[in-house]
């Protein structure tokens, strides 16, 4: 390239970037934000001093600091979901975190006389909850759900200089089956934009016709001009142009464009190969907006006795359901740690999301598009009739078609969503009633986004079956309910079953309880679950059951597991026991950390890697010469266990049990200290892999282990370090309980804790914390500045741990 053409290329560029800044600019509302616990009078006022109020940055939860108390939102309810008849004192259904109450959000920022002409949107994309929106002392307006997107037009309100804006939440109680959160837990915007604009989501991509040789793209953009043209350019993966249309052809306010693209790279959980549509707005020759969307090109196809189908490719969901807290930084939305969990289901196999019971964030939708996820994209846990006293079901008639409206508009470019979910367990199930606001809310979906598929989460199975309320869906989801499989597909007519909520298998993350056997609704003193992964409560399953059915049945088209990692609240089976925090049902802990359970799921879904893994641990001092069962869980097909060196014997999968076709099992060793050895066995009986464990000795030191060593310095970067305990020859120490010490120095700060311990009353922000199960995680959280960033961790009569980290621009 020569110079000159150089000089052209680099000003066409300048010259790009200021004529999109002049036509749109999206400004994210994160700092300086005060922030008011309470019902403040008169906050709401421009005038307001809130120079004494907390300064916060948003995304932020005001909950999540605690203290956890068994008086918050205590509840005495029978969970009819649950199968309960009787009403018992629940005191940590939520969570135990002060989220019930009324709180005051305040924030200043300039508008210039040039954009007074112009067009501001307010974006806010989650409020817990009921916001009321003020903006220089005048209402602008509100919402009701704490989980739904939602904007408003604020140009008649704004002033030249500085603008203020006053948001007031209040959070019931007695409003939520799990803890909610509270406050601006996700991103509040400023978008200004000419008059002349695209409308806010106004942008529908789809892919009605794919094939490996050609794809077409259709893009529909509605906009606020009858005398536009627009253009449309579709990028590749690396920036390419590859395709592009001009058009001034309207109808009704909305261009409707079909673009060609010649071998197209489709989208799929194996290859999540994403394209952009640059679109431009001009009117009489001048540039007016623009926008960017990313999209993949895919085919999806739903067919009786034959399933889901991706890009003519026969695809079960290995799906997991995720609640919208991420553990100890609670309901505040972060991407590092969304895409933490994320990494963690994939290295499992997992290749589903279901957001339970609410709309996902839209961070979590942009991950499950870029690495690989297939979405169910749910809306509501309540209809009309109630599960809770001051639940949805206050807002069902007002607010459920605006929500689902915002919900299909904001997220439906999204390749990752294959399905909509219009309810999860509703009461609404049973009755004529229900069934009449099943077919609406469908139609409504149907309205919005005719290339989805819907579904309804439910576990009154015999009630469905004789109402109609199954076999109007477009996808029946059985919430649990196994030994119902058979006959609900033979009574509906969709010729398959999702199921859309498996198992509720409960455990505590190196936890084991003898004898082994199992059981539903076991309690122990201690308020723990057996990590033998036998458990579980009345109304749900172990894996295997589920597993039987996803293997064996073609007309089953894939499962949700409730859950991919522990959320806060719901501690069932210990919801009537203090202290109970949080639940016992993830395949992960609240912390991140795999259970035993991980790996039974691994070996089943994850066909690339191999997997090996033994429990128990083996340090049970007190139970020498006790029976002591080991279970190896692999996608071998037989091993051979040795304790000492001596040969337990060869186990292999049969079809005896659900447990025998999925686990390895020695259920008579007796516990000798030492090291137990698994050899595993190919189809042909040839030694192709080992494992060892062995009995640690005493505690010994520290070892720290980030997910990341370097993170961005923008001040809301995380890396996630795993801290264990190992004796003096580098063995792990898993049941010591440790009291540790953190300490963050550099360009870095310490900003939670958590070792999955669903009775820990220990407060994720304080920089202590107590070891369990032998392990605990920190995250370190960057700052703005780029550096270098230490994390020190002690604990008394442990040799001191050190990591170095490393933030850059």
């Amino acid at each position: 390239m020569t110079k000159f053409k150089s000089f052209l290329f680099t000003l066409f560029l300048i010259l790009s970037q200021v004529s999109f800044s002049q036509v749109r600019t999206v400004k994210e509302l994160d700092i300086n934000w005060k922030f008011q616990k309470g019902d403040v009078e008169n906050a709401q006022q421009e005038s307001y001093n809130d120079s004494k109020w907390e300064t916060v940055t948003v995304p932020h939860d005001w909950a999540i600091y605690g203290p956890f108390d068994k008086e918050v939102d205590k509840q005495t309810v029978a969970i009819v979901q649950n199968g309960e008849k009787e009403a018992t004192e629940k005191t940590g259904r939520t969570g135990a975190l002060p989220h019930v109450g009324t709180a005051w959000y305040r924030n200043k920022f300039t508008i210039s006389e040039a954009d007074l002409a112009k067009k501001t949107i307010l974006l806010f994309e989650g409020a817990m909850s009921e916001p009321q929106v003020y903006l220089n002392g005048e209402k602008i307006g509100e919402w009701a759900y704490g989980y739904s997107y939602f904007y408003f037009d604020i140009s008649k309100f704004l002033k030249k200089g500085e603008n203020t804006l006053a948001v007031k939440l209040s959070n019931k109680e007695f409003a939520s089956r799990w803890y909610p959160g509270a406050g601006l837990y996700r991103k509040v915007s400023l978008i200004t934009k000419n008059k002349e604009s695209i409308n806010q989501w106004g942008t529908y991509i789809t892919t009605p016709k794919v094939s490996k040789e050609e794809a077409k793209v259709n893009i529909k953009t509605k906009v606020s001009v009858t005398n536009g043209a627009l253009v449309t350019t579709i990028l590749d993966a690396d920036g390419k142009e590859i395709s592009s249309n001009k058009t001034t052809l309207e109808f009704g306010n909305e261009f409707d464009q079909n673009i060609k693209v010649d071998n197209p790279n489709l989208w799929s959980p194996e290859h999540p190969y994403l394209y952009k549509a640059v679109t431009k707005l001009y009117v009489n020759n001048e540039l007016k907006d623009e926008i960017t969307t990313r999209f993949g090109i895919r085919e999806i196809k739903y067919e009786a006795n034959k399933g889901f189908s991706l890009n003519g490719k026969v695809t079960k969901f290995k799906g997991v359901c995720l609640h919208h807290d991420l553990g100890p930084i609670g309901t505040a939305i972060n991407k590092a740690a969304l895409r933490r969990q994320l990494t963690i289901l994939k290295e499992m196999g997992c290749n589903a999301i279901r957001s339970s019971h609410n709309m996902p964030s839209f961070e979590q939708l942009e991950l499950c598009d870029e690495m690989g996820f297939l979405f169910l994209a749910e809306s509501f846990d309540e209809w009309a009739k109630a599960k809770v006293k001051n639940g949805y079901h206050r807002f069902f008639d007002e607010y459920a078609e605006k929500d689902i409206v915002n919900l299909v508009a904001a997220t439906k470019n999204h390749p990752s969503i294959v399905m909509w979910s219009s309810g999860n367990e509703v009461p609404d199930q049973h009755g004529e009633a229900g069934v009449k606001r099943a077919k609406w809310l469908q139609k409504i979906f149907h309205r919005e986004d005719p290339t989805r598929p819907v579904t309804v989460g439910m576990d009154q199975v015999n009630s469905v079956m004789k109402s109609g309320f199954g076999a109007l869906l477009d996808i029946p989801g059985l919430n649990y309910r196994v030994h119902l499989y058979e006959e609900a597909n033979k009574r509906f007519p969709q010729g398959f079953i999702l199921g859309s909520e498996t198992a509720s298998t409960v455990s505590s993350r190196g936890i084991y309880k003898f004898p082994v056997k199992q059981g539903k609704n076991v309690q122990y003193d201690d308020f723990q679950s057996s990590s033998y992964d036998l458990e579980a409560c009345s109304w749900s399953n172990v894996p295997d059951e589920d597993f039987v059915l996803q293997d064996d049945k073609d007309w089953v088209i894939g499962e949700f597991v409730w859950t991919g990692f522990d959320y806060l609240g719901e501690p069932t089976p210990y919801d009537t026991s203090w202290p109970s925090r949080s639940s016992y049902f993830g395949i992960n802990d609240l912390a991140g950390l795999p259970k035993d359970r991980y790996y039974l799921y691994r070996s089943r879904w994850n066909k690339d890697a191999e997997t090996l893994h033994i429990l128990p641990h083996w340090n049970w001092e007190g139970r020498e010469g006790e029976v002591t069962p080991v279970f190896v869980y692999t996608n071998y097909d037989s091993a051979e266990l040795f304790i000492n060196g001596k040969s337990m014997g060869v186990q292999k999968k049969n079809k005896n049990t659900p447990q025998n076709r999925y686990r390895l099992m020695w259920m008579d060793v007796k516990y000798e200290p030492g090291i137990v050895k698994v050899v595993a066995f190919d189809k042909d009986g040839k030694a192709v892999a080992q494992k060892e464990i062995k009995t640690a000795g005493k505690p010994y030191k520290l070892v720290l282990n980030p997910d990341r060593k370097t993170i961005k310095a923008n001040g809301k970067d995380l890396s996630f370090v795993t801290v264990s305990v190992v004796d003096k020859n580098g063995i792990p120490c898993p049941t010591v309980t440790h009291q540790l010490k953190f300490k963050v120095t550099g360009k870095g700060t310490y900003r939670a804790a958590c070792n999955g311990d669903a009775t820990s009353l220990e407060q994720f922000h304080l920089p202590t914390m107590k070891l369990f199960g032998g392990k605990l995680v920190v995250l370190v959280q960057s700052e703005k500045e780029a550096g270098n960033i230490e994390l020190t961790v002690t604990g008394k009569g442990l040799k001191t741990g050190k990591v170095s980290l490393r933030s850059e621009e």
